[in-house]
């Protein structure tokens, strides 16, 4: 690797100023402006030496090229975490706010050749089943519920009172969550992918979905959970378990980001809230700009190797920036153009995003039912004040307030018609005779079956 002595300097604030350390991202100043951090990265080449946390290593892939070779070669580089020689050495902390999103499980995300074909099939298949007519309907009644909450007031925070939540109960109803572990799966997603306490975060999450996969097991329903149970894959219940870690926490996170980014787009930008440009297009410009997972997509090398004129070393923890990628200057052309099929917000190669139609369902039912309750919604700060999520994975919003014109309590918008949904019919009274707790979930299911 080049000395780095030779480079521009870094970012104002980046701690690696004149220090010669990797290059953190896990700061309030990478928060910022990660965009000043890629454009430095990229003078160390196609790949640069970052950290993830406080002694988390990690190699970034910051060349759209490079990215799609790495992503598309698994005989080089393979995805089982077992490999990482950091962690296996002792130099990663158990307690790291990462672990959670880069440790083993024995999952799609995790697992390499026949075992990682056996159970993405089982995923591909399962989600087929998913019936996209009544996925909107649950998204609209989803959406009219978090709206009710707070239309009379006239203002709200859109990324945690609706984009935040949004994701996580149509979830937790596509999967058929009672109410308690509905409110853990909540508590565990939410936990993890912040880095506030993510130790606890992942056993509570983790508890949750086997207690989903032994109901499940007792009672099946009409729901995801039930259908990729059934699946000729024959998955086991620890392999039940971390499919539901996988599925839930990358469905929900990135789907509740995409929704806040592509809403701040809409808000901040006179292009689209003048009606010039289509919803499409603000959500297209959210995943070439502002990908819901910008820094993602862990890798090992095989052996010890030669990439990109990086020398690495096997086991080494390689990562995709895919918002780097995206604003590689080779894609210039098709950034104007905003060519769905050349950004990598949804990755590529044999793990690419397996949910990727459902995601954008899912955010283009939220945004249309909020802007037809709320038309003259509008940001309530100036665009510049706003601030971001600190962490080296999520590109995400802290908060989103908005205003609009108060909707008195007697003409708030009729509620479309209840549809009867299984996955939820299916929790009622299931509760062994323990009381619901006010969790978010219970809280949406009591209105519910009102």
């Amino acid at each position: 690797m080049n000395n780095q002595s030779a480079f521009p300097e870094p970012p104002p604030g980046c701690p690696a100023h004149n220090s010669g350390r990797r290059v953190p991202m896990y700061g309030p100043e990478f928060a910022a402006d990660p965009q000043a951090y890629y454009t430095y990265m990229r003078h160390f080449g196609p790949t640069a030496p970052v950290e993830l946390a406080p002694g988390v290593n990690a190699t970034l892939v910051t060349d759209y090229s490079a990215a799609l070779q790495l992503l598309q070669n698994p005989d080089a580089f393979r995805k089982d975490s077992r490999r990482w020689r950091d962690f296996n050495e002792g130099k990663v902390s158990p307690s790291s706010p990462v672990l959670p999103l880069l440790a083993y499980r024995p999952n799609a995300m995790f697992t390499d050749g026949a075992d990682h074909m056996r159970l993405r099939q089982a995923v591909t298949d399962t989600f087929a089943r998913v019936d996209s007519h009544q996925l909107s309907r649950n998204v609209e009644r989803v959406s009219s519920y978090l709206i009710d909450q707070f239309s009379t007031r006239g203002s709200v925070d859109l990324l945690n009172d609706y984009a935040k939540l949004l994701p996580l109960f149509v979830f937790n109803e596509l999967f058929g969550c009672p109410a308690e572990v509905g409110d853990r799966v909540i508590f565990g997603i939410t936990g993890m992918f912040d880095g506030i306490n993510a130790e606890k975060a992942n056993e509570v999450l983790s508890q949750g979905v086997a207690e989903l996969v032994a109901l499940k097991r007792a009672k099946p329903g009409d729901d995801v959970t039930s259908w990729l149970m059934q699946h000729q894959a024959q998955l086991t219940d620890e392999e039940m378990a971390h499919q539901l870690v996988l599925l839930l926490g990358s469905g929900a996170e990135p789907t509740r980001n995409l929704i806040g980014n592509a809403l701040h787009v809409l808000l901040s930008d006179d292009r689209y809230s003048g009606g010039g440009l289509l919803l499409e297009d603000a959500i297209d410009a959210a995943l070439w700009n502002s990908p819901p997972m910008s820094n993602y997509a862990p890798h090992f090398p095989v052996a010890d190797v030669e990439f990109a004129g990086e020398q690495l070393r096997a086991g080494d923890l390689v990562m995709v920036s895919f918002a780097a990628a995206n604003t590689d200057p080779a894609l210039a052309a098709s950034r104007q153009l905003r060519s769905k099929r050349a950004h990598l917000a949804w990755s590529a190669g044999p793990h690419a995003c397996p949910a990727k139609d459902p995601a954008q369902l899912i955010t283009v039912a939220a945004i249309e039912n909020l802007l037809k309750q709320l038309p003259d919604i509008e940001l309530a700060v100036p665009e510049e004040s706003l601030t971001w999520r600190p962490g080296p994975f999520n590109r995400a919003l802290a908060a989103l307030p908005a205003r609009f014109t108060p909707i008195r309590a007697e003409k708030q918008p009729n509620l479309p018609p209840r549809q009867d949904n299984p996955a939820i019919d299916n929790t009622r009274g299931r509760t062994s005779g323990k009381p619901e707790k006010g969790g978010l979930w219970s809280s949406f299911l009591s209105w519910w079956r009102v």
